[in-house]
């Protein structure tokens, strides 16, 4: 993927999320490693929030422990 690319994917997820993030909300990405991870950590941020990389591999315990810590909501 180049570069341009990339900015153009985050582009359009950036402005679905523009309406559903606040700026300076952590937004839990629960993704694995992954060019789709990247794109989604580059349209939270440029729809002025914080993204918290959720790794599927970590214990639910650690998943939990992170989605609280962080006070995450569901939406």
């Amino acid at each position: 993927m180049s570069y341009q690319e990339l900015d153009r994917r985050a582009d359009r997820v950036a402005h679905v999320l523009r309406s559903l993030v606040l700026p300076d909300v952590v937004v839990g990405l629960y993704l694995d490693r992954s060019l789709a991870m990247i794109v989604g950590a580059l349209a939270i941020l440029k729809a002025g929030g914080a993204y918290l990389p959720l790794d599927p591999s970590y214990p639910t315990d650690r998943l939990a422990f992170l989605w609280k810590d962080a006070q995450l909501r569901s939406s």
